[in-house]
């Protein structure tokens, strides 16, 4: 039987991924816990971090700032029942539900590399949808250039929204509409088989496996289309160090890391730096759609 959004409790979603966690889950070669998705021929076939690792060393801010912050204080969100607004530019505006954009029957599982902007780096087995098959549904507008994005506000849920963080919440996210419906981009809804856990995204993120890992926006609520390039959080706190793009770039540093290589979370003390590639090693996809730009420029 299919697991439902529905169905999910955060107390038996917590269980379920404890189970997984003590099956010693490290292969996506085993069965799923309740979710499958379509193999897709977009996936590296580089080995994939463990679920330990991808669910405890992670960026949240949401619940906080250090890299275990959000396994340890994101258990109590709610989850479900959960919407997501898309409106603006589209022809057909309204208030989805997670199942309704990805339903089970539709997901796939798409094994990405992930790059941060802090130079760190993880292989992530994910199931989603393409977001160009969410957007199509919702019929965007002629004169629609740009996709906004907005993850929940509640304090009382995500402590790092409180006083005296810095960041004007809730946080936000935009892709240009090519890059938005460019068949790389997905938004996630599981991982390694199972619903996606909350410290992760929950219920549903974006995933853009060029971009570093800020421009994925999680927990989103808001899907806004429009003709104008949308504010982006980290851009509006720091210009000068988080550009509109975020692509991965191994010729443009960030002011306080080198992004000349990077260190793969679980290769040990004894693992080495890697080299970063350009556009996090899908260039052959997606340079086309920088064709003409400054890339240093365009940061």
């Amino acid at each position: 039987m299919k697991l439902k959004w529905s169905d999910v409790t955060p107390e038996a979603d917590y269980l379920s991924r404890r189970v997984f966690l003590a099956a010693g889950a490290a292969s996506i070669a085993g069965p799923a816990l309740g979710l499958t998705g379509k193999p897709s021929g977009l996936s590296t076939d580089e080995k994939p971090n463990s679920l330990e690792e991808i669910t405890n060393y992670n960026n949240f801010y949401e619940f906080g700032t250090g890299k275990t912050d959000p396994a340890q204080f994101s258990g109590s969100l709610k989850t479900s029942p959960w919407s997501v607004r898309i409106d603006g530019m589209v022809e057909r505006p309204g208030s989805y539900g997670v199942e309704d954009l990805a339903p089970d029957a539709a997901l796939e599982e798409r094994i990405y590399r992930l790059r941060c902007v802090e130079a760190w780096s993880m292989v992530i087995p994910w199931l989603g949808v393409p977001l160009s098959s969410v957007l199509n549904k919702a019929g965007p507008q002629p004169g629609a250039k740009y996709v906004a994005f907005q993850t929940l506000l509640d304090p009382d849920q995500m402590r790092g929204q409180g006083r005296g963080s810095g960041i004007d919440w809730p946080y936000r996210e935009g892709l240009r509409l090519d890059e938005a419906m460019h068949p790389l981009t997905i938004l996630a809804t599981g991982l390694y088989g199972q619903v996606l856990p909350n410290q992760n995204g929950a219920p549903i993120r974006l995933v853009v496996p060029w971009k570093y890992g800020f421009k994925s926006i999680k927990s989103i609520v808001a899907i806004t289309l429009t003709d104008k390039q949308p504010p982006t959080t980290w851009q509006m706190l720091q210009p000068s160090e988080y550009g509109f793009y975020a692509n991965v770039n191994p010729q443009v540093d960030h002011p306080r890391w080198s992004q000349a290589t990077e260190r793969r979370i679980g290769a040990g003390l004894l693992g080495g730096r890697e080299e970063t590639l350009m556009f996090n090693g899908y260039a052959d996809q997606v340079a086309g759609l920088y064709s003409g730009m400054d890339l240093a420029r365009h940061y």
